[in-house]
């Protein structure tokens, strides 16, 4: 697939364009590959017999750091790809918007 950018800088994955995040990449590289120290750590925990509580504790904290990737990833998109799409109009502004639904929706369950 041939990526270009929008005038506007969107970059948005279905209509042959990239992502919104590509400017931030790598910040969400990093927190992600902390996430996933979490998780190891998470995993000895356990493995070592840690107590109840500060597994739970860090399962805790894991969770609010994926939900801060979810929401800056979110954010990325609404800023980029659907207002791209919105300023365009017709059906792909409400495919979007409606994407951006499913997914705000699959967030907060």
């Amino acid at each position: 697939m041939v990526q270009q950018q929008s005038e506007s800088g969107c970059q948005c994955g279905d209509s042959g364009h990239g992502h919104g995040y590509i400017v931030a990449k790598d910040d969400y590289l990093k927190r992600l590959r902390r996430i996933e120290g979490q998780a190891r750590g998470l995993q000895r925990m356990v493995d070592e017999d840690a107590y109840c509580i500060d597994i739970l504790t860090q399962v805790s904290a894991m969770t609010k750091a994926l939900q801060s990737v979810s929401l800056g990833l979110l954010a990325d998109h609404m800023n980029h790809c659907v207002l791209d799409a919105a300023a365009k109009g017709g059906d792909d502004a409400q495919d979007k918007i409606d994407e951006a639904m499913a997914a705000i929706t699959r967030l907060v369950k």
